[in-house]
């Protein structure tokens, strides 16, 4: 398996690759790779011939700088992982924040449509320049065909399709559906931070989205909203930061129901100091 930390070695590599008329898929992540990044990343191998991954915690999207500090580095067992799917058609790139940022470790500033003020960006300040200025620069350095993010970050896809396209960057983003553990909790690398009791609690999250998608169907966005409130106030473990039901197009909050529009419920909720975040689609 090859292993680049600088990008020059790497776009060294990649002209090679595609001086072969190979195609590129690519897989961005920040590390604590688990079975919900191996399905991103199969999902790449059975499209493409070669398979980017990237490995690199950002710290222009992180709003608390504790929560940075804490992020898991895990290197070598992240790339055993890569390896036990497939040695030859992945290739690794770790770069340092040096190789990334240069000298000047800031975002620039980004316009998405107006997405980047809906939800996460109510609660995370800056936290989607920190992804449009990471995702842009690994796109410029990769320069992939295609490339897979998962949709537990739906927010973050949209974002990444509307960077694509304001800026023509020639790259496919492809969503790629929810990758849960067998009691329904969303898999994310912060889950491994869990206390046990948070843990066992954690499964609430879902089991409350697929009622409130049922509910949908004959009540209205508030009354769905208020119910799903009250479950999380009568919860002693999970704290409920939000809960939104937001047109996927737009992620504006919903007032009314339109037959003619898509629907999504968007959660973000804290088990003890660790936040998690989890969406459903709901028509």
């Amino acid at each position: 398996m090859r292993i680049f930390k600088n990008k020059t070695d790497l776009i060294a590599y990649v002209d090679t690759l595609k001086s072969k008329k190979k195609t590129i898929g690519f897989v961005p992540t920040m590390g604590a790779l688990h079975q919900g990044h191996a399905s991103l990343i199969n999902t790449g191998l059975s499209e493409n011939d070669i398979t980017v991954v990237s490995i690199f915690v950002n710290p222009t999207q992180f709003d608390n700088q504790e929560d940075l500090v804490k992020y898991p580095r895990t290197l070598d067992d992240d790339v055993e992982l890569l390896m036990a799917i497939s040695e030859e058609k992945i290739i690794v790139y770790a770069p340092t924040v040096e190789d990334i940022y240069g000298g000047n470790v800031a975002s620039a500033s980004f316009s998405f449509n107006g997405l980047e003020h809906e939800m996460e960006g109510r609660f995370r300040e800056g936290h989607f320049d920190g992804v449009g200025t990471v995702v842009k620069r690994l796109f410029e350095i990769v320069r992939p065909d295609k490339a897979y993010f998962g949709e537990k970050d739906f927010q973050q896809l949209m974002i990444i399709k509307t960077l694509v396209e304001n800026y023509d960057i020639p790259v496919k983003v492809i969503g790629c559906k929810i990758h849960r553990a067998k009691d329904g909790l969303a898999m994310s690398s912060r889950n491994a931070r869990l206390k046990s009791e948070y843990r066992e609690a954690a499964p609430f999250i879902y089991k409350t989205l697929k009622i409130a998608k049922e509910q949908f169907g004959t009540k209205s966005a508030i009354k769905v909203t208020e119910w799903v409130t009250q479950q999380f106030a009568e919860h002693n473990l999970l704290d409920l930061e939000y809960f939104i039901i937001a047109d996927i197009k737009t992620l504006k909050t919903v007032k009314r129901k339109s037959n003619k529009k898509s629907y999504r419920a968007f959660i973000a909720v804290y088990a003890d100091d660790i936040r998690l975040i989890d969406n459903i689609a709901l028509n």
